[in-house]
């Protein structure tokens, strides 16, 4: 059954989804739709896949290592002292990695500093927004490629 992230990624391959900041050999990096953790990434798989098992293991490889070169471009980027990484799969049954990617920064508050990232999300959302986050996307980008670049990973 299609789901919001098989729509997002024909948007992609389609040059309409705004949230999109680099094609990867395996998928699609995009900025999140809720910037409440500034940078927040999602990886896309591309083809879809319904999660990380149903891939050959070659396949897997190549998207876990796509999933951590994004990870790079996001810490040179952001400045953040870490990234979280997280694969869900729950509620959209497609393969997707949230760059949850969520970068995590030195100055945040101390009482959330050590917390799941899930504890921001008691605040109201930050909508995406290419007025405020575009800068940042073109600086993830731009990491991205010298990093995509560096490894022979051009897609």
């Amino acid at each position: 059954m299609p789901t919001l992230i098989h729509q997002r990624v024909r948007d992609a391959r389609a040059g309409t989804n705004p949230a999109v900041i680099r094609r990867m050999k395996t998928g699609w990096l995009v900025i999140g739709d809720n910037q409440i953790v500034r940078g927040y990434c999602v990886l896309l798989s591309d083809p879809t896949a319904r999660d990380i098992n149903e891939l050959p293991m070659a396949q897997r490889a190549e998207f876990l290592l796509d999933m951590s070169l994004a990870a790079d471009a996001l810490l040179e980027a952001t400045g953040a002292r870490l990234i979280n990484y997280e694969i869900l799969g729950n509620k959209d049954r497609a393969l997707h990695v949230h760059l949850h990617l969520h970068p995590r920064y030195e100055d945040e508050r101390t009482d959330r500093k050590f917390m799941p990232v899930w504890d921001y999300y008691k605040d109201p959302p930050v909508p995406m927004d290419l007025s405020r986050d575009r800068v940042l996307m073109q600086k993830i980008g731009a990491a991205l490629d010298r990093l995509m670049t560096a490894s022979g990973r051009t897609p």
